[in-house]
């Protein structure tokens, strides 16, 4: 029996998409453990670019089963529209099971989430205005809608009615145009009636897998310092994306988890507001941004870039159990004379090793950095980490220093050929 948890390891888009489709390959059971269709995993191979938003990353390969767990908000709609487009690229042939304790995505929860995005006016989050912060708070607020009654038309239609009745309330007084029910109930229920077959127990499913020793990789969306509970609050998404929270949203019990490989960027970027240490302006921002197409895949919102903060990958490794990490887009920082790494803050005039628990604290910190040669050479086409310049492989492995942990794959390009894997990671 094998796991493997692929946790973001910094503010999310650090290509868990690319990295859950390579080492799919090697597996039996993909799952998608949080988060809703805000996640953007763009993943390359022969030659053809694909963005998955809520599907794992695992729906290319017939063999694999792809698991949509408990701990996720879907958007009914969105999802058909996604398998849609799939299938009219001929992505037709996979194995999908989306759990019925889920929650769902409805469209007042987009209507409220834009609304209390424009209400905060300078206090703005970056939410990607999906509906995923309502519906995670429906479900705080146990008035969700589950998979489980999405796909009974008369529990649905139900919960709907009530849920109906107090979300228009709230429109109202926010101004808002109210939803009307009958339209609402039956578009949804044909969505319904087309996901109907692909629900099931997906708890009871991981246990027989488990049992027959597959190979499991549970895949995140977002990343460690996003997280609810242990990110930079509150810029932070509605769900827990480490590794830790992968039981409780997947029903697994915590034993089953073995290892956690944190993906992370050869240096940083971060989509919407909060501190950001170590970010950059300037050509050599602009120069980076440009060559990794630092762009969201959903929003297309430019990102912000920096140097790799250290301080910070430490903490995400901490808070979340990682024990490998995989070095993204390291092509990118090819060309570049010489090259930071931040490997801790100054704070009142202290060297601190942790993220600040306050957002006023931490827009304070004065990174530390180490500053090391980079390299000219185009190491887009390299098979190996012996291939690599010398200064690339003194970056990776001052890495691995700063973090005590070991660098088990890098990624020099966009395409599942161009991932270099050092270890075994199943």
């Amino acid at each position: 029996m094998s796991t493997l948890v692929i946790v973001g390891s910094q503010w999310g888009d650090e290509g868990k998409g690319k990295v859950t489709d390579y080492l799919a390959q090697q597996a039996d059971v993909v799952v998608r453990s949080q988060g809703g269709n805000n996640a953007g995993h763009t993943i390359y191979f022969d030659g053809q670019k694909y963005a998955l938003r809520s599907i794992p990353s695992g729906i290319f390969n017939p063999n694999i089963k792809n698991v949509m767990a408990n701990g996720m908000v879907i958007d009914p709609k969105q999802m058909l529209e996604e398998l849609h487009g799939l299938m009219e690229r001929g992505i037709k042939d996979y194995q999908l099971f989306i759990s019925n304790r889920a929650h769902i995505v409805l469209p007042y929860h987009k209507e409220l989430d834009g609304a209390y995005e424009s209400l905060k006016k300078d206090n703005k989050i970056g939410t990607t205005k999906r509906g995923i912060g309502p519906a995670y708070a429906d479900k705080a607020n146990r008035i969700g809608i589950r998979m489980g009654d999405f796909i009974h038309p008369e529990i649905f239609k139900l919960k709907l009615k009530n849920a109906l009745e107090l979300k228009n309330m709230e429109l109202k007084m926010l101004g808002l145009e109210e939803l009307e029910f009958e339209t609402m109930y039956k578009e949804y229920s044909s969505y319904a009636l087309e996901l109907k077959k692909y629900v099931c127990d997906t708890s009871l499913l991981l246990e027989e897998e488990l049992e027959k020793k597959s190979k499991i990789l549970f895949e995140g969306a977002q990343g460690v310092m996003l997280c609810l509970d242990h990110g930079t609050y509150p810029y932070v998404t509605s769900s827990s994306p480490t590794g830790a929270s992968v039981p409780l949203n997947c029903g697994v019990a915590p034993r089953h988890i073995t290892d956690v490989l944190g993906i992370c960027k050869a240096y940083t970027t971060r989509v919407g507001e909060g501190p950001f240490p170590t970010e950059l302006s300037g050509d050599l921002a602009h120069y980076i941004r440009e060559k990794g197409h630092e762009y969201g895949t959903v929003t297309q919102r430019p990102r912000r870039v920096g140097y790799l903060d250290c301080v910070a990958l430490n903490y995400a490794r901490r808070v979340s159990g990682i024990n490998h990490l995989a070095l993204m887009l390291f092509d990118v920082l090819s060309g570049i004379d010489s090259i930071k790494i931040c490997y801790a803050y100054e704070l009142d005039g202290k060297k601190i090793q942790t993220i600040p628990a306050t957002n006023q604290e931490y827009s304070e910190v004065v990174p530390l950095y180490i500053e090391m040669p980079g390299w000219t050479e185009d190491i887009s086409n390299v098979t190996s980490f012996e291939e690599l310049p010398l200064n690339a492989q003194n970056y990776i492995r001052k890495i691995e220093e700063l973090t005590k942990t070991k660098v088990s794959l890098f990624s020099v390009g966009p395409d599942r050929k161009q991932t270099i894997q050092m270890e075994e990671l199943f």
